[in-house]
């Protein structure tokens, strides 16, 4: 892959555009948090606001989307939003369609998880669109791509990271290791101004584990998969901003998306059933920071939760 700097593209999100188009930079270690060498004189004092939107599960979840995301970005002032995607047809993995639907809808770049090759369909588009991720630590030869980076409309370049968890989860290659080799190869100031990782995994433990690995060296990390909010956001000692889980996007009338009469015989009897995604009114669960554009460090993190289902959560 090549580094910015050499034959990478990083293209510019208009302010007439929803979301920004991927440049690829290549793959980096940045001990301290970040460098200013090179940035932008227009990105230098002023901060980012960036929004993670937590598993869109399903039509409940993509209607909550359409209906709060205009209005948090008009409110929030939110230049980048970054919305995981891996349930957002019928509950389970995304087609073509639906993410084209997503990327329409307001959200700049989607994130993927373990149901990203549920329907074959998204192969079509994921070695094209650079818009959506799947985990950088799937093998070698996998399609599509783990991370990117995406210049916004201020010109500020926001490098996105894909990892997915091992534990209680299909064995992958070593997330650590994964992360630790683009961050070897794409830096702060240099090649990016924030790096933002979303860890899809189900234990917590790993996804704490990971954040104590990676503070100071990238921005923020978003957990996602398991579909409930965490309380434990915070902003980490070198600088790091973090939550367990930003939650699921869907209706929490149910059992993590799914229709509890439609899960409940699994249960009960250990037959096998088909799950039916729960299709009440949903909310919208995501997390937003606030970022010094000049050292890529989070100045704070706040839980986002609008809509029905659990208490609402809005002050940033």
């Amino acid at each position: 892959m090549q580094a910015i700097g050499q034959t990478g593209l990083c293209v510019t999100l208009s302010k007439n555009q929803t979301g920004p188009s991927y440049g690829e930079s290549g793959l980096g270690n940045q001990t301290t948090g970040a460098a200013t060498t090179g940035a932008n004189s227009a990105r230098q004092g002023r901060s980012l606001v960036v929004l993670m939107i937590g598993d869109i599960f399903g039509k409940p979840g993509r209607r909550a989307l359409a209906r709060y995301l205009p209005e948090v970005r008009a409110t929030y002032g939110v230049d980048f939003v970054i919305a995981n995607g891996e349930n957002a047809a019928a509950g389970v993995g995304i087609t073509p369609e639906v993410a084209r639907d997503l990327l329409g809808a307001g959200v700049d770049m989607l994130t993927t998880g373990n149901h990203v090759w549920r329907h074959k369909e998204i192969l079509s588009i994921m070695e094209d669109n650079r818009r959506i991720l799947r985990p950088l630590n799937f093998p070698p030869g996998t399609p599509g791509r783990g991370y990117g980076v995406y210049q916004t409309a201020s010109g500020a370049r926001i490098g996105v990271m894909n990892l997915q968890g091992r534990v209680f989860m299909e064995a992958l290659d070593c997330p650590f290791r994964a992360a630790d080799q683009l961050l070897d190869q794409v830096r702060f100031g240099r090649d990016v101004d924030l790096w933002v990782v979303d860890m899809h995994a189900e234990a917590s433990s790993e996804k704490m584990a990971l954040a104590s690995h990676l503070d100071g060296r990238v921005t923020a990390i978003f957990g996602t998969h398991t579909h409930v909010p965490t309380a434990d956001h915070r902003v980490l000692r070198q600088g790091t901003g973090f939550i367990t889980d930003v939650g699921m996007t869907g209706c929490y009338d149910s059992v993590i998306g799914m229709s509890a009469v439609s899960v409940m015989p699994r249960f009960l009897t250990k037959m096998p059933t088909r799950f039916e995604p729960a299709m009440g009114e949903a909310m919208l669960c995501g997390a937003l920071i606030r970022a010094d554009a000049t050292t890529g460090r989070c100045l704070a993190i706040a839980p986002l939760r609008l809509g029905n289902g659990l208490a609402e959560s809005h002050s940033f």
